[in-house]
């Protein structure tokens, strides 16, 4: 499977979208799952930035593939388990980002525009400082607080009530007078350095765990299932914005959070109203300068249009207000030296270069590597040949310059040439993959007649960087679909040594024995690790031998069940690059079995002109026959696909129209959610009923298959006029 996540959008086709897609809303969920359930990122907010913005990239240039799980306009993650949920009345959105003061710019000459028909109207905003903690909401009945919740998934929170009485910062009745019947104060709970330095200590004197930051440590304090873990963390709270109420606290958003300061919450003190762009960069410098001494984590500064009646009438984009935007901090940068280039080898065959540097600080983490990306990177160049560093190439033994932000983080910034040391040669990337000898190359776009920018290894099949991630994938649901050998089982026998290549799937039955002894493993393993945490003991347990693995029959059974698969879910299950569900469906349709392609594959290798050989068929371009070539080149990966023949007979592809096919010639598009089939399985029905499958709705479609969650697609259609049926009127009328 190919590498897509640095392949600009205007490149995708439309299964390389959709597989993009498909990565990052996995990607975005796993982030907002650690993020806001277990208060452990594993990415830095740069890096998951850069994720929601290509996913919004993609979803714009391809429409017809918005997911149903579509990862715009939500926020955060559903709440953990162990709390009570609270729905919020008013969502707690979060903010678009800016990164340079040309965003901040757009942000007021975009507000300016919506409000240009509005004569002689002065536009305010409120500049304060962007707190890096855990968002919760308060609701105050007649003055009094009677319930908090976290953010959540920006729609139900969890009620962290008890903890949140805990907080000397929290008012438990409003102090003055004049607040509304009901209201949601909302703002930011946070640790100070100064206690979160404390706690660290009384945690090593008591042999207890290390804390990580203050963010994390303030967000497990208050998921503490007794309150009186929480009390003895001393977390602080600032109040910034409110959610549901009777009524508004004031008819400005700078006025209103004065008001909260006079009903007992601790504001920020550097809130400032200002006017124009200059006095809002202005402030965000002061801001900036400050940063270092206020004692408490910010990351940014936060702008919001100050009338709220303005506010309402610019509204909302989806998942955020139009009227408010996060400026934030560039990156801290330090100085450090390269003291070797590695190469590390994915899961996707791209050869990657690893700085591995002199151990130095950067915004308060320890960075000791640094990704290089590719060859052109390393050399000073783009993806487009223009010069980056100011086209400084970088070198085993340079000072270099990093910082933590941007798309990728650490990253290189600048060399320091000056200090470069006397006979440092320029840096050679391996012609050959270091992990398997296969040949490591850099193909060519079609699009753009470019060298790619990775170099990549061109043993798909047999190179063990590649397995495990290739075997996963022969396995899969779009591919072969062999029910009960998930990862996490692919990974178990990959490690034991029985399963190397995909043929060796297909004899685990023979070596029953060895596959159970690795099950019974995992499971001691399981064990003990339980018992490790619950500190119980473990009950008896039969021998390995007298197990009774009741899943294992089954398992071997559904492996036997796909000895005799479809032709194109076999192409796309080899994980040749470039060649999605679609590209394979076509090269079933042309070739018509395996024996052909394979035949075909190796003339291309000897042929001058490889596409001389290859059919001319719409939709298969150069990129797709080079990936062949490179394939079939390889000697290991014809072996490894022999081997896997004689396992396995795939079905010759024979498109069978009968002469009562009601929807033969037929323009077919599905969409939604399939319940009884996978979207591949009903683009081969459609297509052996001859019909057309098309990815898209036009006035050329003929019927729409719309399961649940159909979008875009369902609304052109309606639009249209086109013919909108549902999946079992789809299977009534192919006679199915």
């Amino acid at each position: 499977m190919s590498d897509l996540s640095h392949k600009p959008v205007a490149d995708l086709s439309e299964d390389e979208a959709r597989q993009e897609l498909e990565r990052l809303a996995k990607g975005i969920a796993t982030a907002n799952i650690a993020y806001h359930q277990n208060d452990a990122p594993e990415i830095t907010d740069a890096e998951f930035d850069a994720l929601t913005i290509r996913n919004g990239e993609i979803e714009e240039a391809f429409p017809e593939l918005v997911r149903t799980d579509t990862p715009t306009g939500k926020v955060g993650a559903a709440p953990a388990e162990g709390f009570a949920k609270v729905r919020h009345a008013v969502p707690m959105l979060s903010l678009a980002k800016a990164y340079t003061d040309e965003d901040v710019v757009d942000f007021i000459e975009r507000g300016r525009r919506f409000f240009q028909k509005d004569e002689g109207l002065e536009i305010a905003f409120t500049a304060e400082p962007k707190i890096d903690g855990l968002s919760a909401s308060l609701l105050y009945e007649d003055g009094v607080f009677v319930r908090g919740a976290t953010r959540g998934d920006g729609a139900v929170g969890e009620d962290i009530t008890a903890n949140l009485r805990t907080i000397a910062d929290i008012p438990h009745k409003l102090k003055g007078s004049g607040w509304p019947r009901s209201i949601e104060i909302r703002g930011e709970v946070y640790m100070s350095y100064a206690e979160f330095q404390a706690l660290k200590e009384r945690s090593a004197a008591s042999g207890g765990q290390d804390y990580v930051n203050p963010r994390n440590t303030a967000a497990g304090s208050l998921r503490q299932k007794d309150p009186a873990v929480t009390a003895s963390r001393n977390l602080q709270f600032f109040a910034y914005a409110w959610g549901a109420t009777t009524e508004d606290p004031a008819p400005t958003q700078y006025d209103a959070v004065q008001r909260f300061a006079a009903w007992g919450f601790k504001i920020s003190p550097l809130m400032e109203r200002a006017r124009s762009v200059e006095e809002l960069i202005a402030h965000y410098h002061r801001i900036e300068e400050q940063r270092a001494a206020l004692g408490y984590d910010i990351d940014g500064v936060v702008y919001k249009v100050d009338q709220l009646e303005l506010q309402r009438r610019w509204g909302f984009v989806t998942g955020e207000p139009r009227w408010a935007i996060a400026h934030k901090f560039p990156a801290e940068r330090a100085t450090t030296v390269i003291r070797d280039i590695e190469i590390q080898v994915g899961r996707t065959g791209t050869l990657a270069p690893v700085a591995r540097l002199d151990p130095v600080s950067v915004g308060g983490v320890t960075v000791v590597n640094v990704t290089l990306h590719n060859e052109d990177y390393i050399g000073g160049r783009d993806s487009n040949g223009m010069p980056i560093r100011e086209g400084k190439d970088i070198r085993v033994g340079d000072t270099v310059v990093i910082q933590r932000a941007g798309d990728v983080i650490p990253q290189i910034v600048d060399v320091v040439i000056e200090k470069r040391l006397a006979g440092a040669q320029p840096y050679q990337m391996p012609q050959t993959c270091p992990v398997c000898g296969s040949p490591a190359v850099r193909e060519v776009n079609e699009k753009t007649g470019k060298e790619d920018s990775r170099r990549r290894c061109t043993g798909e099949m047999i190179c063990p960087a590649q397995a495990v991630e290739s075997l996963r994938h022969f396995v899969s649901r779009g591919a072969l679909d062999i029910e009960g050998l998930g990862a996490e089982n692919i990974d178990l026998f990959f490690n034991a040594g029985l399963i190397r290549s995909p043929a060796d799937i297909f004899t685990l039955r023979d070596r029953r024995a060895e596959v159970q002894r690795a099950l019974a493993e995992r499971r001691e393993e399981q064990a003990r690790a339980r018992e490790a945490v619950s500190g119980k003991a473990r009950k008896n347990v039969r021998s390995v031998e007298d197990r009774n693995y009741e899943g294992l029959d089954k398992l071997f059974a559904a492996i036997d069940a796909r000895r005799n698969p479809e032709l194109d879910r076999f192409i796309f299950a080899l994980g040749i690059r470039h060649i999605g569900e679609t590209t394979a469906a076509v090269l079933a349709r042309t070739f018509g079995s395996i024996g052909k392609l394979e035949e075909a594959g190796k003339e291309m290798v000897k042929a001058e002109d490889p596409m001389s050989v290859f059919p001319s068929v719409d939709g298969i371009g150069s990129t797709v026959v080079e990936a062949l070539v490179s394939f079939f080149a390889n000697q290991r990966n014809v072996d490894a696909l022999d081997r896997l023949l004689e396992q396995v007979t795939p079905q010759d592809y024979v498109v069978t129209i009968s002469a009562d096919s009601v929807v033969a010639g037929k323009t077919v598009v599905f969409t939604g959610t399939l319940e009884k089939m996978s979207r591949s399985e009903a683009k081969a029905m459609a297509e052996r009923l001859g019909a057309k499958v098309a990815g898209s709705v036009s006035a050329k479609t003929d019927i729409l298959v719309a399961g649940p969650g159909a979008g875009s697609k369902l609304k052109t259609a309606q639009d249209l006029g086109v013919e909108v049926i549902s999946e079992d009127e789809w299977f009534a009328r192919v006679g199915r």
